[in-house]
């Protein structure tokens, strides 16, 4: 299904009288089902403030927000809040895990507030816990575990619910090379085995370059997209790693 997501015209001020800023300026593009589509752009350029817009962390000031026929930008703080829980999965880079419950209870957490029948979050908790590779460590509590490990179980409790739209803030900011590459890896996975659309908000070329398509952000404007396509990951972390370069992005190494 095309233009899954379509964002129109959006635009995003804080502050009043003479001292307003322009934290998005008048952003359109869509996002297609399936897709995994990275943000970037230098601090300050709005990409946060983009992304707390779709989860509906944040409202608009103009312009209109998408999710098929639904805008979202018309709805009640009520419908909002079942919006969110029935079609959106966070991972941030703060993991948010609760370390009185182990890695196997938070994943089945967020079936049980969905009052999901025992039987069903038994299933689909064993599932998330073997694609993710953390069976090892479901009797665990988060703090026994690896940042990396911690991390997938925040992504298997993104997804349990079987979100439409899976978002991703820094995911990789708190994690160490090796962990990166892992989540960054699973997210390829979740994004080919599950169809799970994913957007991810990174100043990161390596994390940037697993996505199918990146948008630019300058001054709270998209001024340029770059779409992998077939070729390889090194070639389009290098495309990635230019257009940062002649834009004041900021750079990470090219792992």
């Amino acid at each position: 299904m095309k233009d899954y997501i379509r964002i129109c015209d959006v635009e995003k001020y804080y502050g009043s009288g003479t001292n307003v800023t322009k934290a998005v300026d008048r952003v359109s593009f869509t996002v297609d089902q399936g897709e995994f589509v990275g943000v970037m752009g230098a601090s300050g350029s709005g990409k946060t403030t983009l992304l707390n817009m779709l989860s509906t962390i944040d409202s608009v000031t103009a312009g209109h927000i998408y999710y098929g026929d639904m805008d979202i930008t018309e709805l009640s703080e009520e419908r909002l809040a079942d919006f969110r829980k029935d079609n959106l999965g966070f991972v941030f880079q703060e993991y948010n895990l609760l370390d009185t419950l182990t890695i196997e209870e938070n994943i089945m957490l967020a079936m049980t507030i969905r009052r999901k029948e025992r039987s069903t979050i038994q299933e689909e908790t064993e599932k998330m816990l073997r694609l993710l590779g953390i069976e090892e460590v479901r009797g665990q509590f988060p703090y026994e575990v690896s940042g990396g490990q911690k991390q997938r179980c925040a992504c298997a409790r993104a997804l349990i619910n079987h979100p439409r739209l899976l978002l991703a803030d820094e995911p990789t900011g708190a994690l160490d090379s090796k962990a990166s590459q892992t989540l960054l890896e699973t997210f390829t996975e979740m994004n080919r085995k599950l169809s799970a659309t994913i957007f991810m908000v990174t100043h990161d070329a390596f994390s940037a370059s697993y996505c199918s398509r990146i948008l630019f952000l300058k001054d709270g404007c998209i001024f340029h997209e770059l779409v992998r396509g077939e070729q390889d990951r090194r070639r389009f972390l290098n495309q990635i790693l230019d257009v940062l370069s002649l834009t004041g992005g900021e750079l990470s190494d090219a792992r």
